[in-house]
């Protein structure tokens, strides 16, 4: 059985999916709080950042924000002095890798940045792309902060490990 071979600390358990529903229904009416114009976004990202460890899912985040805020920037700046085009998007993307290189951010940077510049580039809306990025950042930085929060307020329990797991992950850890 396939679900049998997954290791324990794997599986999702009650909690989890308690603390993830909580944080993702905050969000989501927080964001209509706020009018924001797609709170999925917020939802969608607390959903996501989730997934960590409140350890893990700090060190992410702050990677995660900046992509965003990196991909909002460009993607209102290039839209909004050479429009929206595919081609454009493309020169926008690959510009915005090369800033991810020389800034010395990683691959989840530039991966939150490259949705940001989809949603502001490629998406038709009646506003503006400044205000289409504006939007986005708002929405998944409150969508981290939600899931942040609620991860310091109610922290992941970890299950207790064994003295022979406790004592194979310090020898790992050695390696």
């Amino acid at each position: 059985m396939a679900f049998a071979q997954v290791a324990p600390d794997e599986h999702n358990s009650v909690l989890h999916v308690g603390r993830t529903t909580l944080a993702a229904v905050v969000s989501h009416l927080v964001a209509q709080t706020l009018r924001m114009p797609e709170p999925y976004w917020a939802t969608v990202t607390t959903i996501v950042v989730m997934q960590s460890t409140l350890g893990g899912a700090w060190k992410v985040s702050v990677t995660r924000f900046a992509g965003t805020a990196l991909g909002a920037l460009v993607g209102g700046l290039v839209a909004s002095y050479f429009g929206s085009s595919l081609w454009v998007f493309a020169l926008a993307i690959f510009a915005t890798g090369l800033i991810c290189l020389a800034l010395r951010l990683n691959r989840t940077a530039y991966r939150f940045a490259g949705i940001t510049e989809c949603i502001v580039m490629l998406v038709a809306r009646q506003q503006t792309a400044w205000i289409i990025a504006g939007h986005r950042f708002v929405e998944v930085s409150l969508g981290i902060a939600v899931a942040l929060l609620v991860a310091g307020v109610w922290p992941e329990q970890m299950a207790a490990q064994t003295p022979v797991q406790s004592s194979r992950d310090k020898r790992a850890a050695v390696r």
